[in-house]
């Protein structure tokens, strides 16, 4: 059964994929467009005053926002859903015999939503994502293994939670635990991220070597919007990873039920 689960996982991830990709290149295209602008813009200036503060990228900005982006999606996606498709194994088989009246498509959906919390939403907040133009080259590795650092750290914690909520619940009652175990989340994930460092690289005003002000900062408008669609796009991938692999393993684990039914009935 878990084989069959994780294909379904796979399945479900490589359709959240493909509709987060379509999303987020009609939403994010025309700001990505703004951000390659500015850049070129920008790189014109640095060449005219002698300036220069950019490394070498090894990828065009076009390369970057069309392949890169659809393949960065595809692979993200495709590995969420496996990984997803274990997680709801493990918790559905902990469920026991409770797991006859459960239903995996709300078990499905609650899942991809808290997913969604510990693997996007809560590491967004300390390092949120940059259009192309922002952010030197030769800092890529530094700032990839501070956002998987910020990432682990969400997911170890909310396993913690859950497991804390499951020990708390005989002594304080099931939604007492929930709240007291996700302030505590809070805390110790705003204390980590408190402790973690900074990275601001959005590029300053270019300024000659008088001081004077050549070419403006990165707008912080384009900023704003990218993070937003970045946003969303990870939404559309875990709400469409919840549901479809909801209705791929309810429709599954069903028939599965009614065969054990009927074995159970002729014997």
């Amino acid at each position: 059964m878990e084989k069959r689960l994780i294909a379904r996982g796979l399945l479900a991830g490589l359709a959240g994929a493909v509709l987060a990709f379509v999303f987020a290149r009609l939403c994010a295209e025309p700001i990505i467009g703004r951000a390659i602008a500015y850049e070129d813009g920008r790189t014109e200036a640095e060449q005219a005053s002698g300036v220069h503060e950019h490394g070498v990228d090894l990828f065009t900005r076009g390369v970057q926002a069309n392949v890169g982006l659809g393949f960065g999606v595809l692979l993200f996606g495709v590995a969420m859903g496996a990984l997803f498709a274990v997680l709801f194994c493990v918790v559905y088989g902990r469920l026991g015999d409770r797991a006859a009246n459960a239903a995996p498509q709300v078990l499905s959906v609650q899942l991809a939503a808290a997913a969604f919390v510990a693997v996007y939403l809560v590491p967004f907040v300390k390092y949120p994502p940059n259009p192309p133009a922002v952010g030197q080259s030769d800092t890529i590795g530094m700032r990839t293994g501070l956002y998987l650092v910020a990432v682990l750290t969400s997911v170890v914690l909310a396993i913690a939670a859950v497991w804390l909520a499951r020990r708390l619940t005989a002594r304080l009652g099931g939604w007492n635990a929930r709240v007291v175990v996700a302030e505590a989340y809070v805390v110790v994930v705003a204390v980590v991220y408190v402790l973690l460092p900074d990275v601001d690289e959005t590029p300053q005003p270019l300024r000659d070597a008088a001081g004077v002000i050549i070419y403006p900062g990165f707008p912080a408008d384009v900023l704003y919007e990218f993070r937003l669609v970045s946003l969303g796009t990870q939404l559309v991938l875990w709400v469409a990873i919840g549901l479809i692999f909801g209705r791929l393993a309810g429709r599954m684990l069903g028939e599965r039920a009614d065969i054990g039914r009927a074995s159970s009935i002729t014997a």
